[in-house]
């Protein structure tokens, strides 16, 4: 037996996108509950405070990895069943890095974009317009764009095909890192806790200093 699941159980085309639309509120509702609907919590991973968006998308990649590799070799769903994009790999550098860019100064990406609006955040529909016009700007400006677009074209590529290495080394090696990256990040996040709270208390010692010294100056001001 083979997958996608729809083709096993032989979905119509409505029935797929009706299941679709279901899974993508649930999922929408989990990031809301997750905290991925506020930009300061999404922003606080690139500034060391809080690491939780990296967590969730290394734990769905591990996961997702884990499962497909499983039924690889089950035989249920082959890896050359499944749809993937062929790898520009200029654009798709240039893209991360302009996508980077604008999760750092807007404080989300797309999908958590429409999570935000939906739970009523203005500034989320503005970056959601900001999408928009951007994706308009390809389009139109697409002849212009295109050398850019078709560069470094290598096809359908895998990292164990790419690295000529067998595909279970690629999921240790990736499960690995998640873990190294979970514990890393865990250490950033009490380092730079600890910073912020000493300077907090540098400045609350700070302003007890003054306030102390103010009412000096206010006992020595009422004496005769």
């Amino acid at each position: 037996m083979e997958g996608p699941l729809s083709v096993v159980l032989k979905m119509s085309h409505p029935t797929e996108m009706m299941i679709s639309v279901v899974i993508g509120i649930g999922f929408g509702f989990v990031l809301e509950r997750a905290g991925f609907g506020r930009a300061d919590r999404l922003a606080a991973n690139f500034y060391g405070r809080d690491f939780r968006v990296l967590r969730v998308m290394f734990t769905a990649i591990v996961t997702a990895m884990l499962g497909l590799y499983v039924l690889d070799l089950l035989a249920i769903l082959p890896l050359s069943s499944i749809g993937i994009l062929d790898t520009y790999l200029l654009p798709q550098i240039v893209g991360g890095l302009l996508l980077g860019v604008g999760f750092i100064v807007g404080g989300y990406c797309p999908g958590t974009s429409v999570v935000a609006a939906v739970s009523g955040k203005i500034d989320a529909v503005l970056f959601m317009l900001g999408i928009a016009f951007g994706s308009a700007v390809f389009t139109f400006g697409y002849d212009t764009l295109a050398p850019l677009a078709n560069a470094g074209a290598r096809g359908r590529v895998l990292l164990h095909d790419f690295f000529h290495v067998n595909s279970g080394i690629v999921v240790f090696a990736v499960s690995l890192f998640a873990v190294g990256a979970f514990w890393a990040v865990g250490r950033i996040e009490q380092l730079v806790r600890a910073r912020t709270s000493a300077r907090a208390s540098e400045h609350q010692d700070e302003e007890a200093t003054e306030a102390r010294g103010a009412a000096g100056l206010a006992r020595e001001g009422s004496l005769p």
